[in-house]
């Protein structure tokens, strides 16, 4: 059987004064959280340190009435829309305006192959609040109720941005594909292509600790 203690469990024995059971919890999630912003936005680094510091701060309010990694992405959301707004304007419509149209050129790491590279590009194209949820689901495999959670929103308002987010992303990819078969190739294999930004740099998706 495995040894590896929930994040329940981590939770409470660092909330009881075992302090590396905290920085186990962290270890455990800073990949989903770098992956989070990868892709959206050239101050990863600094929104990574932010998410983490207000996870330390707002530890003794979570009452587990989800899960800690809804928790968790919830805080780096609201990290990544206020450094939008912060940058744009308080007025900034995420469910409209996309990456591309504020940070043409987020930073991230070389990634390999024609169709992942097409499928972050068709991904910045698409409003931040699709680019998101989608994002949730292909990446971290989060249920409805988790993004919902995570975004604030109905689970029925969750299956809605998804629906448009992979009609929009479509359309993206379709329009910056070298070729018909290339857009095709990208689409039917975004599972494919999901599975390859979990494993890039060392990625690997899911709670894996180090």
């Amino acid at each position: 059987m495995s040894s590896r203690p929930s994040d329940e469990a981590l939770l409470a024995a660092w909330r009881a004064g075992d302090r590396r059971a905290g920085e186990r919890l962290f270890e455990r999630y800073y990949e989903p959280v770098a992956r989070f912003f990868f892709n959206k936005t050239d101050a990863e680094a600094e929104l990574i340190q932010q998410t983490f510091l207000a996870c330390v701060e707002g530890a003794a309010k979570f009452r587990g009435e989800g899960s800690f990694r809804s928790y968790v992405f919830a805080i780096a959301y609201r990290q990544l829309c206020r450094h939008y707004r912060d940058r744009k304007g308080d007025r900034l419509d995420l469910t409209e305006v996309s990456v591309a149209a504020m940070e043409p050129s987020p930073s991230q790491a070389m990634v390999e192959g024609e169709e992942l590279r097409l499928l972050l590009a068709g991904l910045r194209r698409i409003p931040v609040d699709c680019q998101v949820a989608l994002e949730l689901l292909y990446w971290e495999q989060l249920t409805t109720a988790e993004m919902a959670a995570v975004l604030e929103i109905p689970e029925g308002t969750v299956k809605s941005r998804l629906r448009r987010g992979r009609a929009l992303l479509r359309e993206a990819i379709e329009a910056l594909a070298k070729s018909p078969d290339l857009a095709a190739s990208t689409l039917l294999g975004i599972d494919t292509w999901a599975s390859a930004l979990r494993a890039r740099a060392g990625l690997s998706g899911g709670q894996r600790e180090k």
